[in-house]
């Protein structure tokens, strides 16, 4: 029995597929894990610090741009026109359009005594002397107040701010709408537990807790915020309930509020949870994977390695076939040369019958009758097919030709035209319209100028027979385009719509001596001319064609640029 030379190999490839990705494998997932967890987790905590930054500047905007609409109507109307109950109207009016937060508006003097009042409450004439806010007020001309009940036994807070003309001290306080305040708040939405609110100094509820609370209930969490800080701090602690949350938190006014932003620590690194059982489940998947991978790259290696002695067999018949064709290709040149010698004898003899016939004609020795029209028919048709005969055997000498290509730069600006004028004729005698798309762009290339020539000539008057197939005298097109390709190449096409090339014989037009023309159009070696000319000048020839749609040729050659 004969040993199979791979078996050896075979062995040691699978222990090394096997055996060598397990160290760095589980040395990438383990610091992957360490590093990836770290980025999470650092994320998420910058995340909600972002967020406490975002919503503490939103919130204290808020306040601030109310605090510019009051300072407005102070330093527009005197004490005396806001005192006149319609023109606290209409200024309360003008504070609703630049913002609807705003409930009411009310004047006050140096007393406390509330002298002009617009909004829900009956409020004109109450002194507010004795009042927190009215003392605050009085005493640092700008205050917002804390929620509080107040004579409407209603939470709100308010805005108010001191004025002093004329030696007179007066305040102008609007009360914010502490639900507009309290939705700007909790509209933080992180995640599905996330929420924010805020607290005063002492711990009370100054607008509503998502998760449960009440205005001007104190926090029962309020220890766990520690004193007044600068900056945003954040930490995870247990609530009162025992639930862990990552806090962040942030003082505004100066200390007086406490912005709180929280989330369920499950679902602020819900993230990381996820990634953590993403990666076990990637490191077992990976290990159970490694050796059915490892099973089939080996066998594919050496099922590989044993098709190389047969791949070598398949490119020796090859070479074999290529030396063949060359062989054909020097002995087509050999009968060219043989049948052209007697052609030439032929057409010698033709203008020689040709010239005797026109003397005779002329001396009047041939009278005109039917034997002589037959007999000059049959002259003209010995030339015709004399001609036709040159034509082939030059083909051939073209196809077995071994002559080196003379290369220079064609412009096809100018070319492509020139040689488009040489088909014109034939085609508009069809009705086919040849239209040109040539590029301004890098469209000149590096070859044979006569060359290219007879390539070209010969496509468009295929396209031209194809076009005439299908569609006769009326409705054909043939497009001729030029431009850059990649790699420093510029391509020419050829597309009609004539009656295109059948799937059976795409494969076989280069294909020497084939032919899809009728006996006595076609000699089957003008695609394998061109195909053989572009070759020589570095290019390529590629035929897409789809039965009575049309063909396109594409012509790949170096660029001159």
């Amino acid at each position: 029995m004969k040993q199979n030379p791979y078996a050896g190999l075979k062995k040691v490839i699978l222990a090394s597929m096997i055996l060598l990705p397990l160290v760095p494998f589980a040395s990438v997932l383990g610091s992957g894990y360490y590093y990836f967890t770290d980025s999470l987790e650092n994320n998420t905590i910058a995340s909600i610090r972002r967020i406490v930054h975002d919503h503490r500047q939103m919130i204290e905007s808020f306040l601030m741009e109310r605090k510019a609409d009051l300072e407005f109507i102070l330093n527009t109307f005197t004490f005396e026109d806001l005192s006149r109950p319609d023109q606290i109207s209409r200024t309360f009016g003008s504070l609703q359009k630049e913002s609807s937060a705003f409930v009411d508006l009310g004047i006050f003097d140096e007393n406390g005594l509330h002298i002009a009042y617009h909004g829900p409450y009956q409020l004109s004439g109450k002194v507010y002397d004795q009042a927190p806010w009215f003392k605050a007020v009085v005493k640092n001309d700008f205050y917002i107040s804390n929620v509080f009940l107040g004579y409407r036994e209603v939470p709100h807070f308010v805005i108010a701010i001191a004025k002093t003309t004329q030696g007179r001290r007066w305040v102008i306080r609007a009360t914010i709408n502490s639900q507009i305040f309290n939705d700007l708040v909790k509209k933080v939405h992180i995640g599905e537990t996330g929420e924010a609110y805020l607290l005063d100094a002492e711990g009370v509820f100054q607008t509503e807790r998502r998760s449960g609370s009440a205005l001007m209930k104190k926090d029962p969490d309020r220890p766990k915020y520690g004193p007044v800080h600068d900056g945003i701090k954040t930490f995870i602690d247990a609530d009162v309930h025992g639930e862990p949350f990552l806090y962040a938190t942030t003082w505004l006014k100066d200390g007086s509020w406490l912005l709180v932003v929280r989330q369920e620590k499950a679902d602020a690194f819900k993230a990381l949870h996820q990634a953590s059982y993403l990666i076990v489940c990637i490191s077992v998947l990976g290990g159970a994977l490694i050796v059915p991978v490892a099973l089939f790259l080996t066998s594919f290696i050496i099922r590989r390695m044993e098709h190389m002695d047969q791949e070598k067999d398949i490119l020796g018949e090859q070479l074999i076939r290529a030396g063949r064709l060359a062989e054909i290709g020097e002995m087509a040149s050999g009968f060219a040369h043989e049948i052209n010698n007697p052609l030439q004898i032929i057409k010698s003899e033709y203008a020689l019958i040709e010239m005797i016939f026109a003397d005779l004609k002329e001396k009047g020795e041939i009278k005109e009758s039917e034997d002589l029209a037959d007999l000059e028919n049959s002259i003209d048709q010995i030339k015709l097919q004399v001609d036709r005969c040159a034509d082939i055997t030059q083909a051939i000498l073209q196809f077995g030709r071994k002559e080196e290509p003379v290369t220079k730069d064609v412009e096809l600006r100018t070319f492509i035209p020139e040689v488009v004028a040489m088909v014109a004729n034939k085609a508009g005698v069809h009705g086919i319209v040849i239209k040109q798309e040539i590029s301004e762009q890098n469209s000149d290339v590096h070859g044979d100028l006569r060359h290219l020539q007879q390539v070209l000539v010969n496509l468009l008057n295929n396209a031209v027979d194809a076009v005439i197939t299908r569609h006769g005298s009326c409705g054909g097109t043939i497009w001729i385009e030029s431009g850059p390709a990649e790699n420093g190449y510029v391509e020419i096409k050829i597309r009609d719509n004539g009656c295109g090339i059948s799937s059976e014989n795409l494969n076989k037009v280069f294909t020497p001596f084939f032919t899809t023309k009728p006996v006595g159009k076609g000699t089957g070696l003008g695609l394998p001319v061109c195909y053989g000319i572009i070759n020589k000048m570095g290019g390529g020839l590629t035929v897409d064609s789809r039965e009575n749609v049309g063909t396109t040729f594409t012509i790949r050659l170096p660029s001159a640029k």
